[in-house]
């Protein structure tokens, strides 16, 4: 098994995408011949031809209104947006035909199509390119959305989104882009497309994470063990669907839950979690759900990143206030990450 960073996991599986179905094509705004921003399409160009892989004009709304007449002509568009801010010009294009196209034809016609958007922050970028706008895709139905947070699920996770018959927004953490895991990317080992993985066990309380967040989840997991309280880390993989068999499971075993979401709080994907947690697990909580996640601001300047992103020190802190009675206070410990920051 070898080490892969998330960015060469994307590449493979676009180029195996490419290679075992002539039907899948490739663009969006530079990903031809420099293949991308963050260079997922990397040699795709020069591999697969112009044909198969290509540039396009900067109109957001194009590219998505192009692949949407490529998927009803029997095409599957992989079409990339440059940055996360910068699909919101296509949003019209998505929200009223690309989600709608299955239930107004009564599912005589569905959109195979992957709507890749790179997001969130951690990467000290400006306004308009580390924004979290998951919630937006996920409150659209129609939809399916996906966020990796291994270099395993960025594989598969995109191989199931290209072979799905409905369109899936992929949405992928930039900062992930080049953490190394080792994975094997020729046989499965990943969940099923929909579910939830637990990557930490624990029994104390539910860590509930996903995309960028999924990290800070187990690191402060790993801290938090050495105070005695174990987390259980689950990675949702896809929002929607969602995993409530996982989910709830998990919270009813540790009794406790704490959402981690690096957007803004106020009506986001935390809030729809913790919702369907209280109702689901109700008589198993021992302390109301929490959420830990941005501030309810636009984007802060680069500088200003670190205090605007949900970090171990606030997970902690959000740990301590579950109330866990006789277990070791941990409110002390985000002072000492800091200062070793």
């Amino acid at each position: 098994m070898a080490k892969v960073t998330m960015a060469q996991a994307l590449n493979t599986a676009l180029r195996d995408a490419l290679s075992q179905d002539e039907r899948v094509l490739v663009f969006g705004e530079d990903v031809g011949p420099l293949g991308g921003v963050f260079r997922i399409t990397d040699g795709l160009t020069r591999d697969f031809g112009e044909e198969r892989c290509f540039d396009t004009p900067l109109a957001e709304s194009g590219i998505v209104g192009l692949a949407v007449g490529m998927a009803m002509g029997g095409f599957r568009p992989v079409v990339e947006m440059q940055f996360d801010a910068f699909a919101y010009p296509a949003f019209e294009q998505i929200a009223s035909h690309v989600a709608k196209l299955r239930n107004r034809t009564r599912g005589l016609m569905s959109l195979p199509m992957v709507i890749r958007i790179p997001y969130a922050g951690g990467i000290g970028g400006v306004e308009h390119h580390s924004d979290s706008s998951e919630a937006y895709y996920a409150h659209t139905p129609g939809l399916k959305v996906v966020t990796p947070a291994t270099a395993e699920d960025a594989y598969w996770l995109l191989r199931d989104a290209v072979a799905d018959p409905d369109p899936v927004v992929f949405m992928e953490p930039k900062k992930l882009y080049w953490s190394k895991q080792e994975a094997d990317l020729t046989r499965r080992g990943a969940a099923p497309f929909g579910r939830a993985a637990v990557r930490r066990p624990g029994r104390d309380a539910t860590l509930v994470a996903y995309g960028p967040s999924v990290p800070v989840a187990l690191e402060a997991a790993e801290v938090a063990a050495g105070e005695g309280v174990e987390l259980e880390v689950v990675d949702l993989r896809t929002i929607v669907p969602f995993d409530d068999e996982t989910v709830t499971a998990s919270v009813r075993r540790t009794g406790r839950c704490l959402v981690l979401q690096e957007a803004q709080g106020f009506a986001g994907v935390g809030a729809e979690i913790a919702a369907r947690v209280q109702e689901r697990c109700f008589h198993s909580l021992a302390a109301p759900v929490l959420r830990v996640a941005g501030f309810d601001i636009p984007y802060p300047p680069p500088k200003l990143e670190h205090a605007h992103l949900p970090g171990v020190d606030r997970v902690l802190d959000a740990v301590d206030r579950l109330q866990f009675g006789d277990t070791p206070d941990l409110r002390h410990l985000g002072g000492r990450i800091e200062g070793a920051a």
